[in-house]
């Protein structure tokens, strides 16, 4: 009986010991670090904030320590949305870095400036191509003389200026792309973006970049310089406007090809919610649609369904059997106005002429 006693308090003591080896465990290793994270977290954020608004001083003993308690809530609120690409781009997901949004910081109301400094860059266009200077003045005012005579586009704002409000776009998709480099694996965000006018006019731009609101505003850049002119046609009978493809056509990318079909007047656009979009910007009504391979990858689906609508001038129908009457380029037409000096070097001329 005596030893069962002593076996029990030995037992007892045993557990009680590891019980506060837990407990000093617990409290020096993980509260202490925790709460020592959350008060050098506050202190940097209020002192961020206390040295853009008093610049020249460097004491920050004023910080009592109710400012500095740890909140209840698991993220501090200041520091959820303040990166500019997730207020332009929507949710990023769980790819940020840190506090802040890769640790810059409340950036105020700079990101407004910004946009009004490119607004007022898009209204102060000076074009730095023969082409753009002669649609800025007026000489060219459609896409069908620039697509007539294949010349390049170079400039994002002839688009702009051509087409006007009718061009809307469309953000497909935004991927996070990673490459793997000594440092570590670098994260890039890559955005899929469709513009359009439902008149004839599609346009694709993929872009990558480190922040989603760039990607974007790259990928509609690039979009709007590889716009394209859609071939409308009929299904039976020539009434009223095109309305659909004017034949078969195949396009593909990677694994997934898409075949269209023409469609009779009122059958609509039978197509998946990829192509559908990208139809609709082009300006068709009715389509047969069919899709082959892994359209589960948006980026080869929707660049499919652009090749697609690219080969629809690709076929030399009977109405394109005439004989074709050629005429002057614009750049020869127009030889004399490009030949004038413009911009910076019109400015340093005059000035040297007053010197």
């Amino acid at each position: 009986m005596q030893n069962r006693i002593l076996m029990e308090e030995r037992m007892f003591s045993h557990n009680h010991v590891q019980m506060v080896c837990f407990k000093l465990y617990y409290t020096f290793f993980v509260l202490v670090p925790y709460e020592t994270k959350w008060m050098r977290c506050l202190m940097w954020g209020q002192m961020k904030q206390h040295r853009t608004r008093n610049p020249t001083e460097t004491t920050f003993s004023h910080f009592s320590q109710a400012q500095l308690r740890p909140p209840s809530f698991p993220f501090p609120l200041s520091y959820t949305t303040n990166n500019m690409a997730e207020r332009g781009g929507g949710d990023r997901g769980g790819f940020g870095r840190g506090f802040g949004g890769r640790g810059r910081g409340d950036r105020g109301r700079g990101g407004r400036r910004r946009a009004s400094g490119r607004r007022d860059e898009e209204e102060k266009w000076v074009p730095v191509t023969k082409l753009g200077r002669l649609v800025k003045d007026g000489k060219i005012r459609s896409l069908e003389q620039i697509y007539l005579h294949s010349l390049p586009i170079k400039e994002h704002q002839i688009i702009d200026t051509l087409v006007g409000p009718t061009l809307k776009d469309e953000v497909m998709k935004i991927m996070p792309v990673q490459k793997q480099t000594r440092a570590g694996q670098r994260t890039r965000f890559k955005a899929f973006v469709v513009v359009g006018d439902s008149n004839g006019h599609v346009g694709l731009g993929v872009k990558c970049s480190k922040e989603v609101a760039t990607a974007i505003r790259g990928a509609i850049i690039l979009a709007k310089l590889s716009v394209i002119p859609v071939r409308r046609g009929y299904w039976g009978n020539k009434i009223g406007k095109p309305h659909t493809v004017p034949c078969k056509v195949t396009g593909k990318c990677g694994s997934v090809t898409v075949r269209m079909v023409p469609a009779p007047r009122g059958s609509g656009i039978v197509a998946a919610r990829v192509p559908k979009k990208v139809l609709q910007f082009a300006g068709i009504d009715d389509v047969f649609t069919s899709s082959r391979g892994s359209t589960k990858t948006l980026g080869n689906f929707v660049k499919a369904t652009f090749d697609c609508l690219l080969k629809t001038y690709g076929f030399l129908t009977p109405e394109f059997w005439k004989e074709t009457r050629f005429s002057k380029s614009p750049f020869q037409e127009y030889t004399d106005l490009l030949a004038k000096p413009t911009g910076k070097a019109l400015i340093l001329e005059e000035e040297r002429v007053e010197a």
